[in-house]
């Protein structure tokens, strides 16, 4: 079959990557359309770096083998896809079902699980067929097309953000940041129902969308500081969705006391924060990844009955064949916010 591949630092598409074949509770899906994630751009450029980061990190399990680089690397998290055969001894939804899944595959040795993130094994959502855990699928409910079902994972990680912030719907939010995952924070704090929502961005397309999924404000730092507009006399609670050195330091230092700072940006680089911003203004500082299947769910249910409008950041649809030129598009803000490939 085909399928999109990091090899040599570059994405490229394969015409003869080996079928993957479903065993048991596994079944064998038609992929329909797979955002691409900033975190996959994040890897194909820093690959390296964040797997040396990975092994000298502490106080997590490890299990499977690692990616290695010098081989092909599957891709492709943010998917839909249409159910083809279930594996033996599996109940499935009906073929042609359309559905959408958790990420992640349990290991055929019951020894834990593998995230469809980046692989030389597991087929992943750049490719024309993949296999998902049974268990884990969700059907697309209410006539949802495939490109907007696409949107679940990436929605999710926003509303991980805003549940693990515990934000209450009288407080005041700032979201420095209006990528895909400020937004997706965005669309989560409206849902939530929190009312003022003030958001920051350079790019103009970005506080667009941040407007049209729920921030009440939004501002051009190089004209204004999104703390003018967030007020300075209440405890605010900030998401930090850039993810380059400086930034978080930056809240630190400007957020009003007693403030809760959420940093759901990754940052690649070292950073250098002043612990004494900190301290002296008992500000509490939290990261958080991912997302639970429960939040998972959640978020298909909010596209689908229509709370978050996902079609507003979908500013292309591509072919396979178009993976590599979209992987380089989306380096413009001004361009592309999420780019969904339809193998």
């Amino acid at each position: 079959m085909r399928a999109g591949v990091l090899s040599g630092g570059k994405v490229l598409v394969r015409d003869d990557v080996e079928e993957p074949e479903p065993g048991p509770g596994q079944v064998l899906v038609q992929v329909e359309a797979c955002g691409i994630c900033g975190s996959d751009l994040h890897f194909a450029a820093h690959g390296a770096e964040m797997l040396a980061l990975g092994r000298r990190m502490e106080g997590v399990q490890r299990g499977g083998g690692e990616v290695d680089l010098t081989r092909d690397v599957y891709m492709g998290h943010e998917f839909a896809a249409r159910v083809l055969e279930p594996g033996p001894g599996t109940e499935a939804p009906p073929t042609g079902t359309l559905v959408t899944a958790f990420p992640v595959l349990p290991r055929a040795d019951g020894s834990g699980l593998d995230a469809i993130v980046y692989s030389n094994t597991i087929r992943a959502g750049y490719g024309e067929r993949m296999v998902l855990a049974a268990p884990l699928l969700l059907e697309v409910p209410n006539g949802l097309p495939a490109h907007h079902a696409a949107l679940t994972e990436p929605m999710a990680v926003g509303l991980h953000a805003v549940n693990r912030s515990g934000i209450s719907t009288a407080e005041r939010a700032v979201v420095v940041g209006c990528g895909p995952v400020g937004l997706a924070v965005i669309a989560a704090l409206a849902v939530r129902g929190v009312r003022t929502i003030v958001a920051a961005d350079y790019s103009p397309a970005r506080r667009a969308l941040a407007a049209r999924l729920g921030a009440a404000e939004v501002v051009d730092p190089r004209e204004e500081t999104v703390w003018s507009r967030a007020g300075a006399s209440t405890p605010l609670v900030v998401f930090e969705a850039v993810g380059v050195p400086g930034v978080l330091d930056d809240i630190m230092r400007c957020a009003t006391a007693q403030s809760r700072v959420v940093v759901v940006g990754v940052c690649m680089g070292a950073d250098t924060v002043h612990p004494y911003f900190g301290i002296s203004k008992e500000l509490s500082v939290q990261f958080v990844l991912g997302y639970t299947p429960d939040e998972f769910a959640a978020s298909l249910r909010s596209i689908a009955e229509g709370e978050i409008d996902v079609a507003p950041l979908v500013t292309a649809r591509v072919g396979l064949d178009r993976l590599p030129w979209a992987f380089e598009a989306l380096s413009d803000p001004e361009e592309h916010c999420k780019i969904v490939v339809e193998p």
